[in-house]
């Protein structure tokens, strides 16, 4: 009876122990366990942008006149050599003042008379050639025969070519001066002249499209008077488009001349890809947000992705940009949130049976959330993510479910 009463006594002690080390042995921290594993991996740098025209062509008025109001509109397309841009009429005369017109009119007047002496002249001279050439004939007639002297014969010649040679200035001048009523008569020339002209459709000069693509601005649609070189619009093609960011001196010269790129955010669903084309070789200087001067330098982009997958995109479209500086195509990666600092080197905690242990690492290169591991971590190791101050060397862990 004892016996049992002793066996039931120390029953009751370890179980009573047993209850009391399970209440008091601490329970195991909660912890998120990521996967070391090996995965392509690129580092970038990122950045704003905005699509910039390769190559735009400016059509300019080749005469000061009057602009004929615009057709076309911003987003119309033109063929070269074929598509009209533009018709310029030529400047109209101004009014003329009472003074200006009378002057004019006796110019006029003055050159009628000119012209009128001058078709006397001509006459005259007319007259005078054809006396010459018939006296000519009698002579060569009489010399054939022997009745005149020689000398008589060539000075009819001699007579008869400058009667012929009197005739032709006399033409040349009759021609000088119906010019010169001509000149003189159009500065009596006014507005309803050129309105005159307009009605019969006397126009225009017509300036066509320099190149094929897309109007990408057009300064005025209203007709309006120009002048000679003034800028009436801009033609670029939108197939050919390119990029242009700018980045931080320090970020810039790590980028290399071909360095490949991605385009996100620009409207569509797809990434686009790019290359760096040219980097600026001169920085500026830019007030952030902050009020922080900083340097930076632009760089150029060539788009990769053909222009059928970019449709929609124009000139000064805004785009996000990420400059790949360096890749592999397989790096074993681990989280950055599993880094930590630990006697001035990086460290993360494994998962091993059930415990944390503090593992020395060597990291290489850090993209976005991700860092290559270059010695320390196998392929499958279990990480601890965001450790806490509940973890230490030796902690019972427990990987956390996800609800």
């Amino acid at each position: 009876m004892r016996a049992i009463k002793a066996v039931m006594a120390a029953g009751t002690a370890l179980a009573v122990g047993a209850a009391a080390v399970w209440v008091l042995w601490p329970e195991p921290v909660l912890v998120d366990l990521v996967a070391v594993q090996t995965a392509p991996m690129e580092v970038t740098v990122a950045t704003e942008g905005v699509t910039r025209v390769r190559e735009t062509w400016t059509v300019s008025t080749p005469i000061a006149g009057t602009l004929a109001r615009s057709e076309l509109r911003e987003g119309d397309q033109v063929v070269k050599g074929e598509t009209e841009v533009a018709r310029i009429r030529p400047a109209v005369p101004p009014f003329l003042d009472a003074r200006a017109r009378a002057q004019a009119e006796a110019a006029v007047t003055e050159a009628e008379a000119a012209l009128r002496l001058a078709e006397v002249v001509l006459a005259q001279a007319q007259a005078d050639a054809s006396l010459a050439e018939a006296q000519l004939a009698r002579n060569r007639a009489l010399a054939e025969r022997g009745t005149i002297a020689q000398r008589i014969l060539e000075d009819s010649v001699q007579k008869a070519s400058a009667a012929s040679a009197t005739l032709e200035t006399a033409r040349f001048d009759l021609d000088l001066h119906r010019a010169t009523l001509a000149r003189m008569q159009a500065q009596l020339f006014g507005p309803e002249t050129a309105a005159a002209e307009m009605a019969a459709g006397d126009c225009c000069i017509r300036i066509t499209a320099p190149q094929s693509g897309t109007v990408l601005a057009v300064t005025d649609l209203n007709a309006r008077p120009v002048q000679a070189g003034e800028v009436l619009l801009a033609i670029a093609d939108l197939q050919d488009l390119q990029i242009e960011a700018d980045l931080l001196s320090s970020d810039a010269v790590r980028v290399p001349p071909g360095a490949q790129a991605h385009i996100d955010r620009w409207g569509g669903d797809n990434r686009l890809d790019a290359k760096v084309a040219r980097i600026d070789p001169t920085g500026f200087t830019r007030v952030s947000a902050l009020g922080i001067e900083e340097q930076r330098v632009r760089l150029h982009l060539d788009f990769t992705t053909p222009a059928e997958a970019r449709s929609g995109l124009g000139d000064g479209y805004r785009v996000f940009v990420q400059i790949v500086i360096w890749s592999s195509p397989a790096s074993r990666q681990v989280p950055q949130s599993a880094l930590f600092r630990q006697n001035g080197a990086w460290a993360v905690f494994r998962a091993v049976n059930g415990y944390a242990v503090m593992t020395p690492v060597t990291i290489g290169h850090s993209a976005e959330a991700m860092a290559e591991v270059l010695s320390g971590l196998d392929d499958g190791d279990q990480v601890i993510a965001y450790p806490g101050n509940r973890i230490s060397d030796g902690v019972r862990i427990a990987a956390r479910i996800a609800p």
